[in-house]
């Protein structure tokens, strides 16, 4: 057995590294550079037309309202579906929401689900990228005030719909769903809806990425601006664990609270951004969600799902769930004027990126393990092959030291087992697929086996 190690330090100079011993894919850098910072803001500024998308305003009107603007986007949605040569399907995923927090009495909601078929019968993974389209102001059940919504998250929307309009001409052998969702500001009503949904349908979902709050570069109150760095926020200890005693005991005793499925997704999208978009810093942000706050993520994780929220670096709350004014000299409300689209194009490419990787990709290894029969200073790690999709042509073995946050090695392995001298006792490691043409899945943390 012959191992090709590749030696990353750390991962802020991977970007470098990646040019001489990763494969960068040309059509995917050429979906990148599509991606089109005047679309994205075409897509904002129409949003914003509508004067308000609150979850509770009227959908009536051709014009104004959430009923209008679930109207656009589908619209907008089925003309890039046009592109696809019928593999991309459009739908509201329809639901009535009863009374409840935020809702005062209950109410028919639909989200927007673009649906890009993938193209093996065989690979039944699903993967989704999503924005909420619902905007509110300070009094959270007020549905009829001016509420544009520009960064909150019209910029998720429309990040959304321009990789569908990007990717509904390509072919993928896993299925791609473009999300636009609504209820996030009255409770997560929407991506909850989907979730539950795709738990009870079995949709294989590897990886759902969310974005929310993607377009501004100025912090309030420290006054930094910054075009090039993203947060990407994963929880550590899986949701679904905290009614699984043993599930969290297993995390434990392995040290790999650091290693749940997301936090892996997490650095997965650092790594492949970071080697498609330039002067893009990815930031790892070892929580759920920002502090005490939520995101459209979060019914994915509590379902089981491997999830992320995408948001910027620093926040402008004069902007955020305001009424929009001039107060004591200051200009509140989210408005289209103060987004920066072209940093919205830099988080846009970052999805597209990541989610046609993992698309193209095998699904990851099964059955991962270390073997722990014997005392030893090696480390022997033994995985199946995936049972879904195309076959990988090789494995990557990653490892690192237990207090680094990224990958530092990577073993390239043509077998389902490897023999390494580092000691598990001083290590981490994963185990990820690759095909001929260098798309890795996501990496899978190893439980113990004998």
């Amino acid at each position: 057995m012959k191992y090709l190690i590749l030696f990353i330090p750390v991962l802020f100079v991977l970007q470098a590294s990646a040019q001489t011993t990763i494969k960068q894919d040309t059509a995917i850098e050429q979906m990148v550079n599509e991606v089109s910072a005047k679309n994205i803001e075409a897509n904002i500024r129409k949003l914003v037309t509508f004067k308000t998308r609150h979850t509770l305003s009227d959908t009536t009107s051709k014009t104004a309202g959430s009923g209008a603007a679930r109207n656009w986007i589908k619209a907008q949605m089925e003309e890039y579906a046009g592109a696809s040569g019928g593999r991309m399907v459009v739908q509201f995923d329809t639901f009535t929401q009863p009374k409840g927090e935020r809702i005062d009495k209950p109410v028919k909601l639909k989200n927007v689900l673009a649906i890009l078929k993938g193209t093996d019968p065989n690979d039944t993974r699903v993967y989704i990228v999503s924005g909420h389209y619902d905007s509110r102001v300070t009094d959270v059940m007020n549905p009829n005030a001016v509420e544009p919504g520009a960064n909150d998250d019209a910029s998720g929307t429309a990040v959304s719909m321009e990789l569908a309009r990007v990717m509904a001409t390509r072919r993928f052998p896993a299925t791609i769903i473009f999300m636009s969702v609504v209820g996030e500001e009255q409770g997560l009503y929407g991506s909850t809806n989907v979730a539950k949904r795709a738990k009870a349908e079995n949709w294989n979902v590897d990886a759902m990425l969310n974005n929310d709050i993607v377009g501004n570069t100025h912090g309030m109150e420290t006054d930094l601006k910054d075009n090039r760095s993203v947060r990407v926020f994963s929880e550590g200890v899986p949701s679904v664990a905290a009614i699984n005693a043993k599930q969290v005991a297993g995390l434990i005793a392995l040290g790999g609270e650091n290693d749940s499925p997301s936090r892996e997704l997490a650095r997965y999208v650092k790594e492949t951004a970071e080697r498609y978009v330039d002067q893009l810093d990815v930031k790892l942000i070892y929580r759920r969600d920002r502090y005490l706050r939520g995101g459209d993520h979060l019914p994915f994780l509590a379902q089981g799902f491997t999830a992320v929220r995408f948001t910027e670096m620093n926040e402008d709350f004069t902007r955020q769930h305001q009424d929009v004014r001039t107060e004591n000299g200051i200009n509140y409300g989210d408005l289209p004027d103060f987004v920066d689209f072209n940093y919205v194009q830099k988080v846009a490419r970052m999805n597209l990126s990541v989610l046609a990787n993992l698309a193209l990709a095998p699904a990851e290894p099964e059955n991962v393990g270390i073997v722990t029969s014997g005392l030893t200073n090696k480390t022997i790690l033994k995985w199946d092959a995936p049972k879904t999709g195309k076959k990988p042509v090789a494995y990557y073995v990653l490892m690192r030291e237990t207090i680094s946050p990224y990958w530092e090695k990577k073993f390239y392995v043509t077998d389902t087992t490897a023999t390494l001298s580092y000691s598990k006792d001083n290590y981490l490691f994963a185990v990820q697929s690759v095909d001929a043409d260098g798309h890795e899945s996501l990496p899978v943390f190893p439980k113990p086996i004998r």
